[in-house]
């Protein structure tokens, strides 16, 4: 963990900092777990792909209502309550699962979703600058991407869970020996009772998590945490949100961020639809996903090693541009090589997150809460942006290309915007 003999997470806080990094994998899992429900959805309950992304609208729109709330109660009082709050949500929103099966009500589940990312909010509102806090601020990027590196192996279990307990198991996804849906042909009676037998199989991973995020949040409430070292609780929000405005890095940060998710989510949520496109089934498809989260951490591990010898500024532009090649062959090869290069992708989109997350933050001082809260928020552009990419995928053909190959048009301008961010600040950083 030394570079150049500068620690990067310090032993007397190192059982702080595995309880908040393992954190990371606990929203990881519930990313995850709930892309792949945008498929599974869409055919159970019998919606387009524009109606069955608000699944995204719902999970990600709660951190950008969430997230500012969150910051001003951490500021007033401290991140361990702000974590024992976020846990709490959590588990509230993952049990309401149970009754969402139960009335088998579309709306229900997106409720409860929305309520689960409440607490999400409040875990990446205070777990982020709580990480960066831990130690020499000379190592505070290095020292997030090190535990943004167990974020993913969350999300590998929840893709590994949704897989093999929840769509190999849906029995709206059987198919004939012509690859056709068998549930498209049955009675509206038939279809009723397949749907209760899916919708309770959607619930049970869910209901399992709530109970497992309260053991986390016990844990936690029993755990001596250290305090952050400023002094001051007193909440002046306007003040901060004028001074953040007025830092263009963190500005611009923010909107970066917002692309980021953005391509994020589209990427690892369609994928499904892109393979099944092909004709490959749900749960093979979602095997897929799991490779390209593989890739993901791998990458992750490999970037914040060289870290050591390249500026994160400059890193990020390489990767964004990256990026830019693998989703413009998405949209121009079809089969296949198309499906491969969108997997591909997740290794340029490894450093991205915590990359941008540092360099919005560095020199924000005291608005640090403030400015993470705006980080935070920024993940709406995982609301905003799949419903959009399935309203194209559901128009089936734009122009001379598939329309779910077309849709990768926005991951790729996403990662435009990231390269001028990338390239904006090392500009800056070369200046200074």
């Amino acid at each position: 963990m030394n570079d150049l003999k500068q620690v990067v997470v310090d032993k007397k806080v190192i059982v702080p900092f595995i309880l908040i990094t393992s954190l990371f994998a606990l929203w990881g899992f519930a990313n995850d777990i709930t892309n792949p429900m945008v498929a599974a959805f869409k055919t159970v309950m019998e919606i387009s792909n524009a109606k069955a992304a608000m699944v995204q609208f719902a999970f990600y729109g709660g951190y950008a209502t969430m997230a500012i709330p969150a910051a001003l109660i951490i500021k007033r009082y401290s991140y361990k309550l702000g974590i024992i709050i976020g846990l709490a949500l959590y588990a509230i929103g993952a049990l309401l699962f149970f009754p969402a099966a139960q009335f088998e009500i579309f709306g229900f589940f997106l409720v409860s979703l929305y309520i689960l990312t409440f607490g999400l909010a409040f875990l990446e509102t205070t777990a982020n600058p709580y990480i960066l806090s831990m130690g020499d601020p000379a190592t505070a990027t290095r020292r997030l991407n090190l535990a943004q590196s167990f974020n993913p192996m969350g999300s590998i279990l929840g893709m590994f869970v949704a897989s093999k307990l929840i769509l190999s198991s849906l029995e709206s996804d059987k198919r004939d020996a012509a690859g056709n849906l068998i549930f498209d042909s049955l009675s509206a009676a038939e279809k009723a009772v397949i749907r209760t037998n899916d919708l309770a199989i959607i619930r049970n991973p869910y209901v399992i998590l709530g109970l497992v995020v309260i053991v986390m949040l016990v844990v936690i409430a029993v755990a001596k945490m250290p305090k952050r070292e400023s002094s001051d609780h007193e909440v002046h929000p306007w003040h901060s949100a004028k001074r953040l405005i007025r830092n263009k890095i963190y500005r611009e940060g923010v909107i970066a961020q917002v692309f980021y998710v953005g391509a994020q989510i589209m990427c690892w949520t369609f994928i499904i639809q892109y393979a099944d496109n092909l004709g490959i089934p749900k749960a093979e498809a979602q095997n897929y996903n799991i490779i390209a989260m593989g890739i993901f951490i791998a990458s992750r591990f490999i970037s914040t090693f060289l870290m050591k010898y390249l500026n994160a500024r400059l890193m990020l532009l390489l990767f964004a541009v990256g990026g830019m090649c693998t989703t413009a062959g998405v949209i121009l090869i079809e089969g296949m090589a198309g499906l491969y290069l969108l997997v591909a992708t997740s290794a340029f989109m490894s450093l991205m997150f915590p990359t941008i997350y540092g360099i919005a933050l560095e020199d924000v001082g005291d608005d640090a809460t403030l400015g993470a809260a705006g980080l935070v928020m920024a993940i709406v552009g995982g609301a905003l942006m799949p419903p959009l990419q399935g309203y194209i995928i559901d128009q089936g053909t734009v122009g001379a290309f598939a329309a779910v190959n077309f849709s990768f048009i926005l991951p790729f301008v996403c990662f435009v915007v990231i390269a001028i961010y990338g390239r904006r600040t090392y500009k800056a950083l070369k200046k200074a």
